[in-house]
C-alpha cells in the first residue's frame, strides 16, 4: 500500500504575512497546512490560477465603505476560466504601531507626527488621528504593511504607521492602539477563486455572480437587464458598472444575485440575461459568507417553475384538461 502524502494545495493571496487577505484566506478550512503563496497584485494571483501555478487564488473583491475593488472586478470580468467557490468576511480594523519601545504620550508630545499608511487606511482613521494626534502629516505607503516595514527600516520618513491587526503579530513593532478606525462596522469581503469547475449543490444560503453588458446605450437598457431578476423574485445584492474600454458610454455590470445556478428561477434569469446581452460572463454560485437563507415567494420556488412548464407541455400535447 502506498504511504505517499498527498500533494498539498497552493493558494495565492495578496502579501506579505499580516495582511487581510491573509486573514481571509485562514477562514477556509481546506487552506489550512497547505501552500500559501503570497503575490504583491490581484492580477498576479489570478494569473497563478490560470497558468496552473496555484490551485486557487484569495481575492478582495468589495469593501462596506469604499465599495467595489475595482481591479478585481475588471480581472473576473476579462480573464477567462476562473470561478468564485466561496466568499469570506473580514472586519476592517486598524492599529497604530511604532519602532518597540514608544510610549502614545511620547508621540502625541511631539510637534509633529509623520504618519506612514496606505491612502484608503489612512482616510478611515481621519477622525482618530485629528482627536489624538492632531499635529501629524500623512505619509504615502504602498499596503498597511509598506507602512510598518517603512517606518522600521527608514525608508519612509515616519514615526508611526497605520496597520492591519495582523501586522503587529508578524513584525517586530510596539502596538499604541487598537480599533482606531471611524468605523467600527467596516467589512471586507473577499472571494476564492479557482479554475472553471462545476457549481457545488446548493445550500439554500447562496450567492450568484456574473457579470453582463448592455447591448447598446439607449433609453431603458439598464431597466430590461433588471427586469430579468426583479420578475422572477430575485434580489440584487451588488450592482456596479465598469466601463468596458473601448468607448465612452460603454458599461458593464457586476452583479451578485441571491440564490444558486440550480434554483430554477436563478437558471431562469441567467438565460434571460443571455438573451438579452451580448456577453455574459458567469462568475459562480457559491455560499453565502454570512449564511443567511435566501427567502422568496412561494411562487418563485422550484416547484411553481416545474408545475407551469409541465401545465405548458400539457396545453401544447392536447391533453384534455390542461
Amino acid at each position: 500500500m502506498s504511504t505517499d502524502a498527498p500533494e498539498r494545495r497552493t493558494y495565492s493571496y495578496l502579501g506579505p504575512a499580516g495582511t487581510f487577505t491573509e486573514a481571509a484566506l485562514a477562514q477556509v478550512p481546506e487552506a489550512r497546512g497547505q501552500i500559501w503563496k503570497a503575490v504583491s497584485n490581484v492580477g498576479q494571483a489570478l494569473d497563478d490560477v490560470v497558468t496552473g501555478r496555484s490551485d486557487a487564488a484569495m481575492i478582495a473583491i468589495e469593501n462596506s465603505v469604499e465599495g467595489g475593488v475595482s481591479s478585481a472586478q475588471d480581472a473576473l470580468s476579462t480573464i477567462p476560466g476562473l470561478r468564485i467557490v466561496g466568499e469570506y468576511l473580514v472586519p476592517v480594523r486598524f492599529s497604530l504601531v511604532a519602532p518597540r519601545g514608544t510610549a502614545l504620550a511620547d508621540v502625541v508630545a511631539r510637534d509633529l507626527v509623520a504618519v506612514a499608511g496606505h491612502p484608503v487606511a489612512y482616510a478611515q482613521c481621519l477622525t482618530w488621528l485629528g482627536e489624538t494626534i492632531p499635529h501629524h502629516e500623512h505619509v504615502v505607503a504602498s499596503s498597511n504593511v509598506a507602512s510598518a516595514l517603512g517606518m522600521l527600516d527608514g525608508s519612509l520618513p515616519a514615526q508611526v504607521a497605520i496597520v492591519a491587526p495582523g501586522v503587529a503579530e508578524h513584525y517586530d513593532v510596539e502596538v499604541l492602539a487598537e480599533n482606531i478606525g471611524d468605523n467600527q462596522n467596516a467589512v471586507t469581503r473577499f472571494v476564492l477563486v479557482t479554475g472553471t469547475v462545476a457549481p457545488a449543490a446548493p445550500t439554500g444560503a447562496d450567492k450568484t455572480s456574473l457579470v453582463a453588458e448592455l447591448p447598446k446605450d439607449e433609453p431603458g437598457a439598464l431597466l430590461e437587464l433588471l427586469e430579468q431578476f426583479s420578475t422572477r423574485g430575485i434580489n440584487l445584492s451588488l450592482l456596479e458598472s465598469r466601463p468596458i474600454g473601448d468607448a465612452l458610454g460603454r458599461y458593464r455590470f457586476v452583479i451578485d444575485a441571491d440564490g444558486h445556478v440550480f434554483d430554477e428561477r436563478v437558471a431562469d434569469a441567467l438565460m434571460g440575461v443571455r438573451r438579452f446581452s451580448p456577453n455574459v460572463v458567469f462568475l459562480g454560485s457559491y455560499p453565502r459568507a454570512d449564511r443567511q437563507v435566501v427567502h422568496y415567494p412561494h411562487r418563485y420556488g422550484d416547484e411553481a417553475f416545474v408545475e407551469a412548464r409541465d401545465w405548458l407541455r400539457a396545453l401544447v400535447a392536447g391533453e384534455p384538461g390542461a
